[in-house]
């Protein structure tokens, strides 16, 4: 795989570092997750498949020690912990890249580490509102409804994260040296919604109220309709050819339905029309035609339905539960979702093992347990 070889230690973290390591380790990269003694971050943290787990006492110097012998021999490190937590624990850049040039330090946190809100408290709808992407979503009239934690934790965070990352390795390649990356959650948030900044001149994108253009349900033609089933499909009949056929399909006319012109009045013909047939009905009627219509899905059928089933996007995972498989797909060096190999990861549940490796002695280790430095928290044999 892509990253064979690559030795990530991750702090434990939630959503948006774990994110990052997955997508790392689902390219072949070796992940150490720092775990505290005692904590439960196995129940919080589902992408731990794949990944071992050390559990360290970062709050005493021989656990500070011990942390600086394993990024002595690490590729790259994912510091969740918001500004300036690293450096009290002397923990930071400066402590660790002293001794290894070549360290990748990545810094995952909400406001990045500088400027005014730097040190403050946050979660994704707090990063997704301060990318000023969050006064787009919501129906007309209605308040801004945030995308779940989906936006600024995932793409705008861990997604961008491990990007940096990538770049960081290739440019290792020709200086030999690390860096730090620092990956702001507001900002990539920002960036990815570049388009919709770069677009805001376009008429119809985005010039009128949120709600009322022609992406954000304010036409009838971009929205999703409920069946006589109980069930949803979204239609997407943007561009007039493809709004052609979806007319053709429906057995209307443009007369009947006009593409650029009474939007709600269309979204109440084509409520009524939607709601006469079943999901399994309409899709017999779009599938494998141009007018962008398509069923829309829940986590529970979405692994059955034929395309995804065709192209093997989801698979069963350790624990039964649907798990997407690893995008995009390479074709030498292909990803493989560790959720459908390994079981989530305990804390403290590779102490010794991940110790030895790197080259502790029994003596040690048994003195790092003894003094509550390091816990195992299963059975493993020194």
């Amino acid at each position: 795989m892509s990253l064979k070889g690559i030795k990530v230690l991750e702090l434990a973290g939630l959503a948006p570092a774990p994110f990052c390591g997955m997508l790392l380790a689902d390219f072949g990269a070796s992940i150490i997750r720092i775990d505290r003694p005692g904590s439960n971050s196995q129940i919080q943290d589902s992408l731990g498949n794949g990944k071992r787990s050390i559990a360290l006492n970062l709050k005493s110097k021989k656990g500070v020690d011990v942390f600086k012998r394993l990024s002595n021999r690490c590729d790259v490190l994912i510091d969740p912990y918001r500004k300036g937590v690293m450096e009290k624990l002397k923990l930071g850049p400066a402590d660790l890249m002293k001794s290894n040039k070549k360290l990748i330090y990545a810094r995952l946190t909400g406001f990045g580490q500088d400027g005014p809100y730097a040190e403050m408290a946050g979660h994704d709808i707090n990063y997704v509102g301060l990318s000023g992407l969050l006064s787009l979503f919501g129906r007309h009239n209605e308040k801004p409804t945030p995308p779940s934690n989906f936006a600024a934790d995932f793409a705008g965070g861990g997604l961008m994260c491990a990007f940096g990352i990538a770049m960081a390795l290739l440019e290792r390649n020709e200086s030999k040296k690390g860096q730090v990356i620092d990956a702001s959650m507001t900002e990539g948030t920002a960036y990815l919604g570049s388009w919709f900044y770069r677009s805001r001149n376009l008429p119809g994108l985005w010039t009128e109220p949120r709600g009322k253009n022609l992406l954000d349900t304010g036409a009838h033609f971009y929205d999703t309709y409920e069946t006589k089933d109980g069930h949803y499909m979204a239609v997407g009949a943007l561009e007039s050819q493809f709004y052609d056929i979806f007319l053709d399909k429906l057995g209307l006319t443009e007369d009947e339905l006009l593409h650029f012109d009474n939007f709600e009045e269309n979204r109440e013909k084509l409520s009524d029309i939607f709601k006469s047939k079943t999901q399994d009905e309409w899709c017999s009627i779009f599938d494998g035609t141009d007018a962008c219509v398509t069923p829309v899905l829940t986590l529970d059928n979405v692994a059955s339905h034929k395309h995804n089933d065709y192209s093997k996007t989801f698979s069963i995972g350790r624990d039964n539960l649907v798990i997407p498989n690893v995008a995009p797909k390479l074709s030498r060096t292909p990803g493989v979702s560790c959720a459908t190999r390994f079981p989530n990861t305990n804390p403290g549940e590779h102490t010794i093992e991940i110790l030895t490796e790197y080259k502790f002695t029994s003596k040690e280790i048994k003195d790092l347990i003894d003094n509550n430095i390091v816990e195992q928290t299963t059975k493993s044999k020194l």
